[in-house]
C-alpha cells in the first residue's frame, strides 16, 4: 500500500483573522508533525488549494489563497487547485496521487464539514483506503453548531463509512505511521 499526506486548504484566509478556523495553531502543529515524519519516509505530500473567483479572501494567487506560512510545505510538493468542496472534482488529484502509486490517503485540512468530509467521501467512491486525521481537521462555528462539535460529529461520521469498499479509518496524528505495515 503507498501511502500520501492530503492537506486540504491549510490556506492564509482560513488559518488567521476573521475566517480562521477552531484551534487552527494546533492542527498546524500536528500536519507539520506528518509532514516530517512522511518526509522521512518518502511519502508525497500533496497540498489541496480552494479558490473563488467571487470571494476575495480565497481568489487564486490572492494572499489569503496562499498556504499557511506556518505549513512546512516545499516547493517540490504537488499542489492542487480546486473549485469546489470535492478535491477530486475537476482537478488533477486523481492523476497526481496514481503518478505516485497511491492507494491509501491521509487525510487533513479544513473544513471538516465542506472539503475534508466531501473529499474523503469522494476518495473512498474512487477506491482509495482513508485515514483521517482526527485532531488534524478543522472548521468555524457555523450558528448552529460549535466548532469541536462540527468536527466530532464529522469524525464519527466518516470514522464509520464502510458501505465503499476500501478501508476508512480515523487516528490521531501521533498514532499514524508513515511506512509502517
Amino acid at each position: 500500500m503507498t501511502t500520501a499526506l492530503l492537506i486540504i486548504d491549510l490556506q492564509r484566509a482560513l488559518c488567521v483573522g476573521e475566517y480562521a478556523c477552531h484551534d487552527v495553531d494546533a492542527v498546524i502543529g500536528r500536519v507539520n508533525g506528518l509532514i516530517a515524519q512522511a518526509r522521512e519516509t518518502g511519502t508525497p505530500v500533496v497540498f489541496v488549494q480552494h479558490e473563488e473567483d467571487g470571494w476575495e479572501p480565497l481568489r487564486h494567487g490572492g494572499e489569503g489563497w496562499q498556504l499557511d506560512d506556518r505549513l512546512q510545505a516545499q516547493p517540490q510538493d504537488p499542489r492542487v487547485r480546486k473549485t469546489s468542496p470535492d478535491s477530486f472534482h475537476r482537478t488533477e488529484l486523481d492523476a497526481v496521487l496514481k503518478g505516485f502509486g497511491v492507494t491509501h490517503l491521509v487525510v487533513c485540512g479544513a473544513q471538516s464539514d465542506f472539503c475534508v468530509d466531501t473529499s474523503t467521501r469522494r476518495a473512498l467512491s474512487s477506491g482509495y483506503d482513508v485515514t483521517l486525521v482526527e485532531d488534524g481537521h478543522t472548521t468555524i462555528a457555523n450558528g448552529a453548531l460549535t466548532a469541536p462539535q462540527i468536527i466530532e460529529h464529522h469524525t464519527l461520521i466518516l470514522r464509520n463509512l464502510n458501505s465503499f469498499g476500501p478501508a476508512m479509518d480515523a487516528k490521531k496524528a501521533s498514532e499514524i505511521r508513515f511506512g509502517a505495515a
